[in-house]
């Protein structure tokens, strides 16, 4: 799925050996640094021939009003889109005057690498100018994840074989606003045209410049945000290392900022230029205040010296990877892959600090810099079983929007709170609401995420602090929504009008994972509450104060609970996707010609929900997430329905697919849902990672890798294991942190051992039987074999003769493309217009 010989096989690095000038994009988005605060995308330092020149800073951001063609009541009225912030990463070099350019170099010598192993991206290379010169240029760049606000970058030129004058142009530049040749606007990318998944685009200028100056080598640039009231203050120091002679010249205006150094280079003698950037933002801190916090970090960082931050960053990555590394033994390849997928979490969420994790992290402008529940569901995992804090911060995120939520919840008459399904500052940003807002499931989603958080590390303190508020909230809104139905004597519970992670099927009845997700809500929301009462009541009491918690409410919740109507065909022997997925006709994506996917760019959404087809993962998400509550034998039969009919158009779906059919026995499918999953943003799949990296699939791939083939689970706050490790995959090592015990789990064909850190003594379950690891002991469990084995995989062929309840036959079919009107004959198919027909009398 990669050129391996542009790209080669390296377990720490990614290597690119060639240049490439049609997909810049992708690879701007493969070589990102950043931090889950700062991002700078992969741009080449001369900052030319970019896709988007991008520099991001989680949550920074402008509002706009949305138009919407026909206004509604409750419908979303401001947009939010995160903003290109100060692009600090040009760094033009000359030689006689010639630039450095890539479309008309001659470059002789070219390797560009991301060291997950220190952080820091690279490239080298040779340039023979016109004249003949041979120039070698070494270039880096880092974000700094200890320092936050942080970034270091350098480049050092030597003219190999002549005396020659060298230029080194460093710019500061307010892309966002277009005030450079070059631009900000992202060019055009070989899917032109309508793509719901990119960023909104603002006409009007977005920031308003305010300070800025130069002193001395050390340059400035403020901003106040049109209608966000966001403020942002870049600074950046210039140091040049060399034994030449030089000069320095400075340029200040309100969008552009350069150091420019003269050097008359002697053959051989190297010139370094080194350029340190703080950033600091704020939703509304003056920007005079702001730039003296960039002065204060630039000086502690020239106090500390560059090779000091160089040496912290690899210490913290160290430390990362000690805590976080999946190891695959025998497969480089999937090696590399795994661990830059882990890196770009890292790079996404490390220092968010209470914000949240955006749908690209700070990669890029794709879906607009908004959070999705995609963190809670794909990426909280790996953050609260390898880093805790991480995961309790993207938590706080949401519990600070509760406010916001709560508004939403009252605006659509609901009690409790409604968490956005789109969002950067905590309001609904989704125009579309059959889509977005009906995706109610999001509120079970950040309260599941809640309670693994809490069954991973035992932190009850931040549940009944500030956790609890989630949970009580979350669960007053599914019982407004939902209502009662009696029939026969027996009482159910039905949540009516709401989407389900399938946006190919939107505002349905009773959609089986919302309902599955609310029923866990209700259940946890009651349980927390109980338990507060009983074991931390003064806790209990401040509770009952701060949301006016009623007693009889969790006595409600539960019966809601129990009550929740769960859809199951008998006739098929499913669980239907909603209360009316089955009688829909049968899409058949078997014989759906390539041009015509992904199926959101090619049809429109009412030819789409008129078909049993889905976007991603929908029932099988719900069989992976609660699959305490059904059998081996409803989990095969609900894989092998649905498996034919999810398109995988969204990045989110393949890596469920990937732990279902590994745990229902399809184990050579689960590897190629696999392989899709950790390829694609490496390998491009789906066409539009020069958006940014798809950070819910590279949280997913650590879920498949470690719940899937490592057959992890923790349904009842209980640890348990039944692996499924691929045939040709000697050994799956991984690190787990379990109520503060580090767990090393080495999974082999013929037995599972499970080291302990210090800690307390870690009980587990091993296909039924329990275990116990004592503090700095080891346990090995032999292994049979790795679970049952299904070859193939399954396909539209099932529905041959199948009928509905009704009696009536399951057919497939792909919607016609005409720009006709087709005439359909007697007996049902089209008839040819050009054939003669008979007189009608």
């Amino acid at each position: 799925m990669m050129d391996r010989d542009r790209f080669p096989v390296d377990p720490w690095r990614l290597v690119e050996r060639s240049y490439g000038l049609d997909d810049f994009g992708v690879t701007e988005t493969l070589f990102s640094v950043g931090n889950g605060y700062l991002g700078l995308r992969g741009n080449h330092p001369e900052g030319r021939f970019g896709h988007e020149q991008g520099t991001f800073i989680n949550g920074f951001h402008e509002t706009f009003p949305i138009r919407h063609a026909e206004q509604a009541y409750g419908f979303a009225e401001v947009g939010q889109t995160i903003i290109n912030a100060p692009d600090a990463k040009v760094m033009r070099v000359y030689v006689d005057d010639e630039p450095l350019s890539f479309d008309v170099a001659d470059v002789t010598e070219y390797e560009r690498s991301l060291d997950m192993r220190d952080g820091v991206l690279r490239r080298n290379l040779l340039w023979c100018t016109p004249s003949g010169k041979e120039v070698r240029i070494d270039f880096e760049r880092m974000v700094s994840f200890d320092e936050k606000h942080l970034a270091i970058m350098s480049v050092e030129v030597t003219v190999l074989n002549a005396d020659a004058p060298v230029t080194i142009n460093c710019q500061l530049i307010n892309r966002q606003d277009g005030e450079d040749v070059y631009g900000g606007t992202p060019k055009p990318t070989k899917r032109a045209g309508f793509d719901p998944r990119k960023a909104e685009r603002i006409a009007e200028r977005v920031m308003q410049p305010e300070e800025y100056w130069q002193d001395g080598l050390r340059s400035a640039l403020s901003y106040r945000v049109s209608e966000s009231q966001m403020t942002i203050g870049v600074a950046a120091d210039h140091v040049i290392e060399t034994e030449n002679a030089y000069s320095a010249r400075t340029l200040i205006e309100p969008d552009i900022a350069k150091n420019v150094f003269r050097v008359s280079a002697k053959q051989g003698v190297p010139t370094r230029v080194v350029k340190v950037v703080s950033y600091h933002t704020s939703r509304g801190v003056p920007t005079r205040e702001l730039i003296d916090r960039c002065r204060r970090t630039l000086d502690r960082a020239a106090s500390d010296g560059i090779a000091s931050q160089f040496q912290k960053q690899r210490e913290w990555l160290d430390a990362f990877w000690r805590r976080s590394d999946v190891r695959i033994e025998g497969h480089d390849d999937l090696q590399q892959a795994t661990r830059w997928c882990l890196f770009q979490l890292a790079q996404a969420a490390a220092r968010a600090d209470g914000m949240g994790v955006p749908a690209k992290g700070v990669s890029g402008s794709g879906y607009s810099g908004h959070y999705f529940w995609d963190t809670e569901i794909y990426v909280l995992p790996f953050l609260a079983y390898t880093t805790p804090q991480w995961a309790r911060n993207a938590i706080r995120m949401r519990a600070l929007m509760l406010p916001a939520a709560r508004r939403r919840a009252r605006q659509l008459n609901e009690a409790g709170a409604l968490f956005p399904w789109r969002t950067i500052n905590g309001e609904e940003a989704s125009a579309y609401y059959a889509a977005g807002t009906a995706q109610y499931h999001i509120n079970a989603d950040v309260s599941f995420a809640l309670a693994k958080y809490v069954r991973a590390t035992g932190d009850t303190a931040f549940l009944y602090t500030e956790g609890v508020d989630i949970a009580v909230e979350t669960a007053r809104l599914w019982t407004t929504l939902g209502f009662w139905r009696e029939s026969e004597g027996d009482s159910s519970f039905h949540i009516h009008g709401v989407t389900g992670p399938d946006e190919y099927t939107t505002v349905v009845n009773d959609n089986l994972f919302t309902n599955v997700m609310a029923r866990f809500n209700l259940r946890f929301a009651a349980r927390t509450i109980r338990e507060m009462e009983v074991y931390e009541p003064d806790a209990y009491r401040l509770l009952v104060s701060r949301v006016g918690l009623d007693a009889d409410e969790a006595e409600m919740w539960d019966k809601a609970a129990e009550a929740m109507h769960i859809p199951f065909s008998e006739a098929l022997g499913i669980h239907p996707q909603d209360h009316v997925f089955l009688e829909r006709e049968v899409w058949d994506l078997e014989n759906t010609p390539v041009d015509q996917r992904p199926l959101l760019l090619n049809f429109h959404p009412l030819v789409i929900y008129r078909y049993q087809v889905l976007k991603q993962a929908d029932v099988v998400l719900a069989l992976f997430l609660q699959g305490n509550h059904f059998t081996s034998e409803e989990k095969l039969a609900d894989f092998q329905y649905y498996d034919p009919l999810t398109t995988g158009d969204s990045t989110l779906s393949a890596v469920v697919q990937s732990i279902l059919a590994a745990e229902v026995g399809y184990q050579d499918l689960a590897l190629d849902y696999f392989l899709q999953s950790i390829f694609v943003d490496l390998g491009d799949l789906h066409h539009n990672a020069a958006d940014g990296v798809h950070v819910a699939s590279a949280g997913g791939v650590w879920t498949a890798l470690v719940s899937g083939f490592g057959g992890m689970r923790d349904h009842f706050g209980e640890l348990s294991f039944d692996p499924r490790l691929p045939a040709d995959w000697p050994e799956l090592a991984y690190t787990l942190h379990w109520h503060g015990t580090e767990l090393d789990v080495i999974l082999r064909a013929n037995e599972l051992r499970i080291k302990a850190g210090e800690g307390t003594p870690v009980t587990f379950w091993v296909r039924g039987a329990e275990y116990t690891v004592q503090s700095g002991g080891e346990v090995s469990v032999p292994l049979a074999d790795q679970g049952p084995v299904i070859p193939g995989r399954p396909s539209l062929t099932q529905f041959a003769d199948v009928r509905r309840e009704d009696g009536t036959l399951l057919s497939a079919s792909v919607p016609t493309v005409t720009t006709s009107i087709p005439i359909i004959g007697e007996d049902g198919n089209p008839i040819d217009p050009d054939e003669p027909r008979p007189m009608i009398d």
